[in-house]
């Protein structure tokens, strides 16, 4: 071999991991904005996420489930709803009964 063959040699080799430092750093670049595109979503479901999920054979349940998980402003929600049966439930330290009347959630508290 002589020494401009080498060198050519040398130069190609040069090239190639050239070439293939500069694929890397651009599959690199990409695989970071995929994960903030990533990050983002994730961030957007969670505050989307659900927090009631009702038993969905108890149509009262499904109801109120609806209601809190599309709540405008979530953070108002400061007192969650457990449901102890049937159409009863906690609501912070009370007992309330609610039902369902022509698709509208109705709450009675321990008076009536």
């Amino acid at each position: 071999m002589t020494a401009s063959e080498y060198i050519l040699a040398l130069e190609d080799k040069c090239f190639k991991a050239n070439k293939t430092s500069l694929d890397l750093l651009k599959n690199f670049k990409e695989a970071e904005t995929e994960i903030e595109t990533l990050k983002s979503y994730n961030m957007d479901l969670k505050s989307r996420a659900a927090f009631y999920v009702p038993i969905k054979t108890d149509p009262i349940d499904v109801k109120l489930a609806e209601f809190i998980n599309n709540y405008p402003d979530r953070s108002k929600l400061k007192l969650m709803f457990i449901r102890d049966s049937e159409g009863v439930y906690e609501f912070g330290l009370r007992k309330v009964k609610v039902s369902v009347q022509r698709d509208k959630i109705l709450i009675k508290t321990g008076g009536g």
